[in-house]
Formats: C-alpha cells, structure tokens, sequence
C-alpha cells in the first residue's frame, strides 16, 4: 500500500490559520436569552448578538474598524455587554459599554494613560461594576464603581498603601487586599473595620505558586490556591470568620490551574490540572453527570465557557491539537449537546496533526514535559526519518505550553518541520520548585534545558544536529537571541518575536503598573540595583554577546509594545550592523506585544516561513497577497527573504490603531 509524504500534503493557506476565525468567544447571557460571539465586520472582529434559539438572526452591535474587540462579557443587566479596548497594542485598554438596542458604545474609563481592570460583576448589583483604574498613579490601580446607565464612577479605595490587588463581595464591599513586599512575598489582608489585618504570610518561594482565588456569593468562604509546606498548589476553602481550611483538591504531579465555579453561589464544583493533558476532577456531584456526558461526546478537552445564572445552560467548547474550536450548547435539564459553531471551518478538513506529549530528562534529572509535533504523511509521534525540527519556544517565561490547538504549530508542521514544545525550569503547572529552579538562570540553566532538549530530538531520529532552527515571542524571543549567542553553532536560523535582548533596559522599562512585580522580577531575572545583579543581568543579555551571532536572524517587532519596547530590538539590530553581521528586521507600527491584526499575522507568517524555507529547507507558500493589508514595515534584510523584495515594489503599509 502506498503511503502518503509530507510533501504530498497541501500547503494551509496562512490565512486559513492566522486570518479571523468565522466565530470566537462564543457566550451565553446570564438569563439565557442570548447567544453572542467574536466575528468580523468587514474584516475586523466585532460583537456580534442572536436570540438563543435563531442564531442566523445575529446583529453586531460594535463597530469597530481598527484592531478589533479582542475581550468582551455580558453584564447582569440584560441588555449591556462590556468590551476592552486599547489603542495599536499599548495595553491602555478602556472599558466600554454597549447595549443591545444599538446605542452607541460608551467609553465607561475615558481617562489619558489608563488601564482598565474589571474587578468585579455581580448579580446582587447589575447595574453596576468594579473596575481598576491608574490615572491618579500609573503605579497603583484605584477601586471604583461605575454606574452602567450614567458612566459615573464612586470611589471605592483609594489605593495609597500600594496594593496589587482587591477582593470584593457580591455587594462589592471590600473585603480583602494582595499586597507584595520588600523580600519578593506578599500579604493578603484583611479589612477589619477601618484597617487591615494580615491573614495569610506568602514567603518569595510560594509567591508565583500562591494567590486567592475568590470568594463565594454569601462572602463566607475564600477559596485559595496554596503551595505553602508542599510544592505543587493545592486548592483550599478558607472560612473568612475563622476555623480551619479544607483541601478542596491536589495533584502530586501538579498544580491546580482552573475550577468551575457556581454561576450563581461561586461554589467551587470541580478543579483541573495539568500534567501532560488537562484531567477534571469533581467536587460537587451535582456536576459529575454533565461533564461526563460531554468528556464522552468526542474527542479533544472540553471547556465550559460561561453558563447561565439559573445554571440550566452551559456554553461549551470542545477543541483538540488537530481541531479548532466547536462550540456546543448544552441542556442540563434535558441532558442534549448540541454543535452550534466551528471556530475556523475552513479547516476542518485541512491536514491538521496531532501533538504528542512526551517527557524529555534534563543534565540533572529534572523531567520536562514537553509536546511534539510532526508533519503530515511521516507517522504518528515519531518520524519515519528525521526531518527539519523548530523548537518553538514559550513566552513568560512564567507560562506553560500544553496540549492544545496552536495555529504556529500547525502551520510549521505543514510546512514540512517537526515541532517542539519545551516547559523548561521556570515554566509554570509543575509546582514551587520547578518555577523557582529558573531564578536567575536566564540564559544558563533555562537554556540548558532547550540544548538538552534538542540532543532528545536528535537521539530520537526526530531530527538531524544541523536541522534544527528556534523561534519564540517574548521571552521565546530573548531565548531565540540567547540560542544565537551563547550556542552560536547550534541552531540553523532563529525568529525572534519581541523578545528583550538587554535586560538591563526591559527592567529599566517596564510598565508603570508593574511596580508590585517589581521585586519579583529583580530576584528570578537579576538586580539592578546591586552590583552582583547588574553583572548578571550583563552577562545574561544576548546584545552583550550580539558579535557571537554567526546563524541568520529574523525578528519582528511591535512598535507600540509598552513590555518590550521597540529599543529592545532596535539594539541588538544596531549592535549587529555594526559588525557587518546581516540581520532581517521587520516592524508593525499599529501593533504592541504580539499581533492582533490578522493581517499583520497573516503577513509575518508569510515572510517567517519564506525564511525558514531558505535556511532549513521546508515548504513555502509564495508571499502573492500574503502582505496586503498589513502595517508590515522592513527595516533591513529584505533580500533574506526569497520574494520579499519583489513583494514589497508593489507594498503600501495599511495602519489601523
């Protein structure tokens, strides 16, 4: 029997991955009369409104024609949504209103140099909302009520005591405050009358692994995930007048990373974790029919996304690493699923591949677990031969990757590479110790783990030691720069995607409202107050190491970028001018950390993989009109890229804000 070839495959249209979705974040009003979703209005992606039960009767009702609604929820007033927005990827984002009889929207936090945070939404007050904001201090993010009819607001707190965080009750009294230390911990308060009181000591080694969670609608019970005298975090219920906490739920392999919750009492009803796939574990029973019955319904993870108040109707979405999300409506009274949408349909019938967990042993014992990716027509797992590999490196570094569907992964594996996720030390979901095993080895350990991961794949005959090239955005940038300098002959090529390449200035730089991370990022990453810190963060930064640089680079930058900004590449770019080393260096002028516009992604995929192609020898498709559209400026290293000059003749950037 003949068996298919990667090479036989079709090429995904980029668009097809990065272009936008037919429908995204689909959700239930709490009174269950409406669907509603992301989808675009002439291109851009809107909100769009439908009865329940006649979806083709859908309206939008925002009219966005610039980067699009990116994060939006219902309100308990049945007629008024909310919507963040910022403007080209600054991450001032505002808080608007709209209302279902097309009104038009409303700016509810129309301050200069203000980010929004919903604090709080609750049935008991719906018309109204808790909302942060920082344009009294930049630093520090005052308590306010805001009327939903009139945009008034009321103070709250007043934030003087430099807290990082409030927690309100369903009337939205305050009734608990984060606030981080000197030494890197942090304390959670408690309001006592007209002060505060201590209640719970985080000492720096829990404080990425400890946090509160929430509170219940009756305000008697905190709920509180804990790493304190274990090493993976474990899910607590606090009584708030006192007595002992009850472990909710554990997992020895690692942490508790999401529950659901009670729509109506905040009661938590099961808790997840995950190792190498996502497992649910119930704590109320009520649930255990529901979620069994949609665990069966196919294939993939299910995540409920928003249910009604009544608790009748559950939104649900099923997604797999070789399929988008569908979008189900679930009955709990009648106990029926029904299939309502697919996210991207278009590729429904693509060749989409699976990912497979694997764990890979670090130079000192550690387990990573990490997740692979082949192309299409060589086998499951495992190559039949080994072939070009990208290690696609993670962003945070204080995240995870995971089981899921990744329009990179797909879109590499496509394109004829094999595809290697990493959580190397620092990475989160694996306990206290395996995060804080990363301080202060950007660049060292966190590094030698990727190396170490490499020499895996190559044992493994999933590649070959001179097919390998890395790719990442954010600190998978710095680690794509780090992988150039400090392993120069390792790597084929590298992609780098706003990723820092001096830490002296990212930490110089960091947004105002960082402050109460402040000290954490001093002591897992380098101090730049002490001498010893400043050394390290020297040594660690590859623009200091930047004439090492002997592989060909890309990188992509977000003008507007207020975590890593744009010096941060303008650097290492100069830097390797300097030295006559080429480098290929592109620019979206409307775009911050990451892209939003899917023209500017669809545009970036089309010349990564052009690069790619030249250097480690995957497929391509023509950049053709690929670029139209996009804010897509290069700077330098046009001809690096096979096509690009001759697309760029007949190129006008299109910025939208």
């Amino acid at each position: 029997m003949p068996t298919t070839s990667a090479t036989d495959v079709p090429l995904i249209p980029c668009e097809a991955l990065f272009g936008n979705p037919e429908r995204a974040a689909v959700q239930l009003s709490p009174d269950g009369r409406h669907l509603s979703w992301l989808a675009p209005l002439d291109g851009v992606l809107n909100v769009f409104v439908a009865p329940v039960d006649d979806p083709s009767a859908a309206e939008p009702v925002t009219s966005d024609t610039s980067r699009g609604i990116q994060a939006y929820f219902w309100t308990y007033r049945p007629d008024t949504l909310l919507y963040l927005r910022d403007d080209g990827g600054d991450e001032d984002y505002h808080l608007h209103r709209v209302t279902l009889d097309g009104q038009e929207a409303r700016d509810l936090t129309p301050y200069p140099q203000t980010t929004a945070q919903v604090a709080g939404l609750s049935h008991d007050r719906p018309d109204e909302v808790l909302v942060g904001m920082n344009d009294r201090d930049a630093r520090w993010h005052d308590l306010y009520r805001i009327d939903l009819e009139t945009g008034e607001r009321t103070l709250v707190e007043e934030n003087v005591d430099g807290f990082a965080r409030y927690l309100a009750d369903a009337e939205f009294v305050v009734r608990y405050a984060v606030r981080t230390r000197p030494d890197g911990g942090a304390d959670v308060l408690a309001r006592r009358g007209e002060g505060w009181e201590r209640v719970e000591d985080i000492g720096f080694e829990d404080a990425l692994t400890t946090e509160v969670l929430s509170l219940t609608h009756d305000g008697r019970t905190l709920y509180l995930l804990d790493s304190r005298g274990r090493d993976t975090t474990g899910l607590y219920a606090v009584p708030t007048a006192g007595g002992e906490r009850r472990l909710v739920h554990q997992d020895a392999r690692a942490d508790v990373e999401d529950v659901l919750l009670h729509p109506a009492t905040g009661q938590v009803q099961a808790a997840a974790v995950t190792y190498l796939r996502k497992e649910w574990t119930v704590v109320d029973e009520g649930v255990a029919a529901d979620l069994e019955r949609l665990e069966a319904g196919g294939t993939g993870e299910v995540t409920v996304l928003t249910r009604t108040l009544d608790d009748r109707t559950w939104m649900v979405m099923r997604s797999a690493a070789e399929e988008p999300g569908v979008y189900h409506l679930c009955d709990r009274d009648s106990g029926r699923v029904t299939e309502l949408f697919r996210s991207r349909p278009a590729l429904q019938a693509a060749p989409l591949v699976a990912m497979t967990p694997v764990e890979i042993p670090a130079r000192d014992g550690r387990l990573l677990v990490s997740y692979l990716s082949v192309p299409a027509g060589t086998a499951s797992g495992l190559p039949r031969r080994p072939v070009p590999m990208v290690l696609l490196v993670h962003g945070g570094p204080w995240w995870r990757d995971a089981y899921r569907f990744d329009d990179w992964v797909q879109w590499l594996a496509n394109r004829g590479y094999a595809v290697l996720q990493v959580n190397f030390r620092g990475s989160t979901g694996f306990g206290k110790d395996f995060i804080n095993a990363g301080d202060g080895e950007w660049g060292a350990a966190m590094h030698e783990d990727l190396v170490d991961a490499v020499g895996w794949a190559v044992e493994q005959g999933v590649t070959g030691r001179d097919q390998v090239a890395i790719m990442g955005a954010s600190y998978g940038g710095y680690a794509t720069l780090a992988g150039l300098t400090f392993t120069p002959d390792l790597f084929v090529c590298g992609i780098d995607v706003v990723g820092p390449s001096n830490l002296h200035t990212l930490l110089e730089t960091i947004p105002p409202y960082w402050a109460s991370m402040f000290e954490q990022l001093a002591r897992r990453v380098g101090d730049p107050r002490t001498e010893e810190g400043r050394e390290l963060l020297r040594e660690r930064s590859p623009l200091t190491h930047a004439d090492r640089i002997v592989r060909p680079l890309l990188i992509a930058q977000g003008a507007n970028d207020p975590r890593v900004k744009q010096a941060e590449s303008d650097q290492i770019v100069g830097a390797m001018q300097d030295k006559g080393i080429p480098v290929t260096y592109v620019l979206f002028p409307d775009e911050g950390h990451g892209f939003a516009r899917p023209e500017n992604n669809t545009a970036f995929t089309a010349l990564a993989e052009g690069f790619l192609a030249a250097h480690l020898g995957g497929r391509v498709e023509p950049v053709g009109e690929d670029l139209t559209g996009s804010s897509l400026t290069v700077l330098t290293g046009a001809d690096a890229v096979p096509g690009l000059t001759e697309a760029l003749a007949s190129h006008e950037p299109q910025l939208r804000a």
